[in-house]
């Protein structure tokens, strides 16, 4: 007679333990590197025009990899900036791709066609940082007034300026990017800085607010269902803007009611709480099963005791009683993914939203991060390298630097320490302290976003060896050669010719 363990996926007989996964550095080193100097696969060529987000991606998990001045030449990652700088915008902001540059054929007639981008502005700028770049050659005070520009009237930001007219999205999404340009290139000071008036800090606070949603979490816009994507950008936007509640930052807490600032995120602990109910065990179509018979292992039932972690009042008195002197080993939870909805399948991304989430508001410990990374190296791991969205998928770029950047967080001894808010190492976030320029408009203190810790303040990408709590520093460690691809090489003078799916 089969086991009636035989069914779960994948297969554990009672009591199995099972061995320490392992993060195979060589083949993310190798997939990285592949989509830094060959071709990227032809199911990119859709997204040819958001070139400017993969860049990021690249770069940074390279970054993060410890291996990026290993295995590429000052010589090309200054043709990586030249890249970026090529696609700043002559009004501000950065180009999503080179693709709209019209350069001297620009006129009044066609610039509609060629604004710039908020969400390539920020990944532009991060990825310089990551780049150890001072941007200096940033047209800072021009940025500054267009992002000024994109505020819509209810306090959130567009995504493009067209003709005056603010055009795209609307959610937390822009606003972190928004946020985060601002807090790059100018601090948490508010007000006109070098003449440049400063966007509405306290609208934006409030348009956040309005997003909210009943059981903590926060959404795209009023009254619709709580995502942990955009629940994310919310926090870390308020953080760019020095706006958490003061359960989560640090500021005198002495101070009157009347001299706080408007503060973000109006139920601290329903918001920690929901983000905490996103970590399951319901990780493919499998487990949507009931495969015992009994209800306790499918996530259709109120009393889903095993499927999701940390809930209140889990198991309900009937599920215990369904499961009342059964084997239990089938409860035992061996991994943990994190979903971005409720009753939705857990997906690698959201290991980072929810993570990231919980480590900005200092509450990262409420989540299991054994069984999370179990999840990530034994189930969306992939064997060529990367990570893929769900279990026996292909790995793709979201998903492969978010799951790097989700294990970063939990400090795996392969990868650099990451900022959370930034989603860059902490030593590109330690860049933007450096900055001269940048340090007579904030001053000494680095612009409001403190960090624990101050070791290695200042060092940038050129720095090989970083070194986490519990773990040795790794400036020995062997790495892997460069991919040949097919005889074809890039030099610095291509940039990122190589992502170019279809020229420009």
């Amino acid at each position: 007679m089969p086991s009636p363990f035989s069914r779960l996926s994948p297969a554990l007989e009672p009591h199995t333990q099972l061995a320490e996964p392992s993060f195979d550095t060589k083949r993310h080193v190798t997939y990285w590197l592949r989509c830094l100097k060959t071709f990227l696969p032809n199911v990119y060529t859709a997204n040819d025009s958001n070139r400017m987000t993969f860049a990021f991606f690249v770069v940074s998990a390279l970054d993060l990899l410890d291996c990026l001045v290993p295995h590429t030449t000052a010589a090309e990652r200054e043709g990586y900036a030249q890249w970026i700088y090529h696609c700043q915008h002559p009004a501000g902001g950065f180009r999503a791709f080179p693709g709209t540059d019209f350069g001297d054929r620009r006129s009044a007639q066609n610039e509609c066609w060629d604004p710039a981008n908020l969400p390539a502005t920020y990944f532009a700028l991060a990825t310089l940082l990551v780049l150890g770049d001072d941007l200096e050659r940033v047209k800072r005070r021009e940025c500054l007034a267009w992002l000024a520009k994109l505020q819509r009237p209810d306090g959130g930001f567009g995504e493009t300026l067209v003709n005056g007219r603010i055009e795209g999205g609307s959610d937390t999404r822009f606003g972190y990017c928004a946020t985060g340009v601002r807090w790059i290139l100018r601090g948490t000071v508010e007000g006109p800085v070098e003449g440049v008036e400063d966007v509405n800090v306290d609208q934006f606070v409030q348009c956040v607010s309005l997003s909210e949603t009943y059981d903590g979490g926060i959404s795209d816009a009023p009254f619709h269902e709580a995502h942990a994507g955009f629940t994310y950008c919310a926090i870390s936007a308020l953080s760019f803007v020095d706006r958490l509640p003061h359960g989560a930052k640090t500021y005198d807490q002495n101070a009157r009611e009347d001299d706080r600032p408007l503060a973000g995120l109006s139920d601290l602990h329903a918001t920690i709480r929901w983000l905490a109910s996103r970590q399951t065990a319901t990780l493919d179509d499998d487990d949507e099963v009931d495969t015992n018979g009994d209800e306790t292992d499918t996530p259709s039932t109120c009393h889903d005791a095993h499927t999701f972690v940390r809930l209140r009042g889990f198991p309900s008195e009937q599920g215990e009683q369904s499961y009342k002197e059964r084997p239990t080993s089938h409860l035992d939870l061996q991994w943990a993914g994190f979903n971005g909805r409720c009753n939705k399948l857990a997906d690698t991304c959201y290991a980072f939203w929810v993570g990231a989430s919980l480590d900005v508001l200092h509450k990262a410990p409420i989540a299991s991060r054994p069984r999370s990374r179990r999840y990530l190296l034994d189930r969306t791991q992939h064997p060529a390298g990367g990570f893929a969205k769900h279990p026996g998928d292909p790995p793709d770029i979201y998903h492969s630097y978010l799951g790097l950047a989700a294990l970063a967080l939990m400090r795996e001894p392969a990868l650099k320490p990451l900022d959370a808010v930034m989603c860059v190492s902490v030593a590109a976030r330690r860049c933007v302290d450096g900055l001269r320029w940048r340090r007579s408009i904030v001053g000494e203190g680095g612009g409001g976003r403190g960090e624990e810790g101050e070791e290695g303040k200042g060092e940038g990408v050129t720095k090989g060896t970083e070194r986490t709590e519990g773990t040795e520093a790794r400036g020995g460690e062997s790495r892997p050669a460069a991919p040949s691809s097919a005889g074809t090489t890039a030099s610095a003078s291509d940039g990122f010719a190589y992502m170019a799916i279809s020229g420009g």
